[in-house]
């Protein structure tokens, strides 16, 4: 991408379905809001109309591995080119549902997918360029399982086993170990006002080692 802002600051957050990262996501915005910063809030896979496209043909069509993986970077591409790269040029603080950390951690550890192909496709995609902080809300998959149990019809990543949701948590505890320097972690398992003071308090804070 062309050089961003200083000023800018790319924050995402990450975690199994059903940790209740996304119920977070606005007052994150309203941290940043209340500094004075423009805030752009997106989400992966979507954020334009055709990842949003690719987004409904990823989460609700049968495919294969490779398939899938090649439509989440096709979408990721779409979404650079035209959100959150310009946004952070402008110098705003993108505020992103999942990122390419959902891809090592559902992709790679869940489905198996080649690690070493992942990681080709992420420096060929999005170059170097990776968020400032990620948060990782971290909780047990049978605990996501049950407050997902009633939420809604689940797609297909939601109706996976618990096999590999525990899988996909491993991948993210060992993408966790490789990106010290930006990832975060917060217990997901108490309540939504535990959760959001751990949130606020990392966000106006130094940001913590995991």
């Amino acid at each position: 991408m062309a050089t961003r802002s200083p000023a800018s600051f790319f924050l995402t957050f990450e975690g199994i379905d059903g940790a209740g990262k996304s119920s977070h996501l606005e007052s994150a915005r309203a941290h940043f809001a209340g500094e004075g910063r423009t805030v752009l809030m997106t989400r992966e896979p979507g954020g334009t109309a055709l990842a949003e496209a690719l987004r409904q043909m990823i989460l609700h069509d049968s495919m294969d591995s490779l398939t899938e993986v090649l439509l989440i970077f096709a979408a990721r591409r779409d979404h650079l080119v035209h959100v959150i790269e310009p946004a952070l040029r402008r110098g705003e603080v993108v505020i992103c549902d999942r990122f390419t950390d959902s891809t090592f951690a559902y992709q790679g550890a869940g489905r198996g997918f080649d690690l070493t192909i992942l990681r080709e496709l992420e420096r060929w995609i999005q170059g170097s360029l990776q968020p400032d902080l990620t948060v990782w809300f971290d909780l047990d998959p049978r605990v996501a399982a049950a407050r997902l149990a009633d939420a809604r019809a689940p797609d297909r990543f939601e109706a996976e086993q618990l096999a590999f949701f525990d899988r996909v948590r491993a991948g993210y505890a060992d993408r966790a170990a490789a990106h010290p320097a930006r990832f975060r972690r917060i217990d997901a398992s108490g309540t939504r006002e535990q959760i959001g003071s751990q949130l606020q308090a990392l966000l106006t804070g130094p940001f913590r080692p995991v």
